[in-house]
């Protein structure tokens, strides 16, 4: 008896450990309150700024945009949020005077190069969302990166719902004439 009694204690005690522990755990995410990376593994890209655009009611799709930089040649290759039915990669490119905008497989991520994905440019699309996105919302995705050697790795990170950059930057959308 006096055996299960301290057996209980101990797994209490590392129960009441465990929340302190992931708290001292690295994390490599931005110093900023727009993106928090959870269990980033070292051979993980570094994400920074990442936000999604806000959406009204019946809405059915907007972007999520954010740097990539990774430490290896890399490529994004998957996306994935509960928050949308579909997400994808996607290019807005400008082809004669029409501005087109595709679907990607992947986006290149070269060693040591800053990727933006943003508003006309790459970026992720979320499409066939399943509710509003206010701002200062969070959106959790999931990141699906290939490695030179063909091995997947997944990254999972929260995106800050916004109307436009953090920061107060312009989102340089498209549809905005230039000034």
């Amino acid at each position: 008896m006096k055996t299960r009694s301290l057996s209980l204690i101990a797994l209490i005690a590392l129960i009441a450990l465990m929340p302190m522990a992931a708290a001292a755990a690295p994390n490599t995410s931005s110093a900023r309150a727009d993106a928090s990376v959870r269990a980033l593994p070292e051979q993980l890209p570094k994400v920074e700024g990442a936000w999604v655009r806000t959406a009204v009611p019946g809405q059915q799709g907007t972007g999520a945009f954010m740097r990539l930089t990774a430490r290896q040649p890399m490529r994004l290759v998957a996306v994935s949020t509960p928050m949308a039915g579909t997400a994808e990669g996607h290019e807005m490119k400008l082809e004669g005077d029409i501005m087109r905008m595709r679907q990607v497989a992947k986006v290149d991520l070269p060693a040591g190069q800053t990727v933006e994905l943003k508003p006309g440019g790459y970026h992720l699309m979320l499409m066939d969302l399943k509710q509003a996105l206010k701002p200062g919302a969070v959106v959790p995705l999931t990141l699906v990166f290939r490695d030179a050697r063909g091995g997947e790795h997944k990254l999972e990170l929260n995106a800050i719902v916004a109307a436009q950059a953090p920061g107060g930057a312009p989102s340089h959308d498209v549809h905005q004439p230039k000034q």
